[in-house]
């Protein structure tokens, strides 16, 4: 049996808890064997805790890897409603970004996080990121993650489409992000 090269595209989405975690798994598995990854993170400008902000337990340790490199996009706000124009403009550098890297041919891996939701939440348009994925470079694996509803055209050009589904969750309970479990 021969080694499968890379250059699929996967999508990770749902309302459950773990699709950034997921993208960022393959990302640990391909810098362990020597990879280079380049992750664009849309609509996260850090996690606010206690009036500072910091930075996920999951790219502090993926930065500790030389062939790993780290873009972030967006605000320190959620979109509620009508995205004001400096999230359009935000996902929109977001996405610029993602194709140059993904073009580019120097990643084996680009992770594009929350891209998805740019489409729900109405900053991108389905067939930018379908420009994405028809622009990458041949041997990229690309993963897209993020949104709550299906994005049926993005999903038939994909090799893997996983929905993450919550059952529960501990902030139902009223149990806030927790240091290394959640961020």
């Amino acid at each position: 049996m021969t080694e499968q090269s890379f250059g699929l595209v996967q999508v990770f989405w749902g309302n459950g808890k773990g699709k950034t975690t997921a993208a960022l798994g393959t990302a640990l598995r391909a810098l362990g064997r020597g990879h280079a990854v380049h992750v664009v993170q849309m609509m996260k400008a850090g996690i606010e805790k206690t009036g500072e902000f910091a930075e996920s337990g999951e790219i502090l340790a993926l930065e500790k890897f030389p062939n790993f490199s780290f873009e972030r996009f967006g605000f320190r706000e959620w979109i509620i409603g009508k995205p004001k124009p400096g999230h359009i403009e935000q996902a929109k550098n977001a996405l610029k970004s993602a194709q140059k890297a993904a073009e580019s041919g120097k990643f084996d891996v680009v992770v594009v996080d929350e891209c998805l939701y740019g489409v729900q939440l109405g900053v991108l348009t389905e067939d930018e990121i379908i420009g994405l994925i028809k622009s990458k470079h041949a041997n990229t694996e690309l993963i897209l993650t993020g949104s709550h509803k299906p994005l049926e055209k993005i999903f038939a050009l994909a090799d893997l489409v996983t929905e993450v589904r919550k059952v529960k969750h501990p902030f139902d309970k009223g149990i806030p992000a927790r240091k290394g479990i959640e961020y």
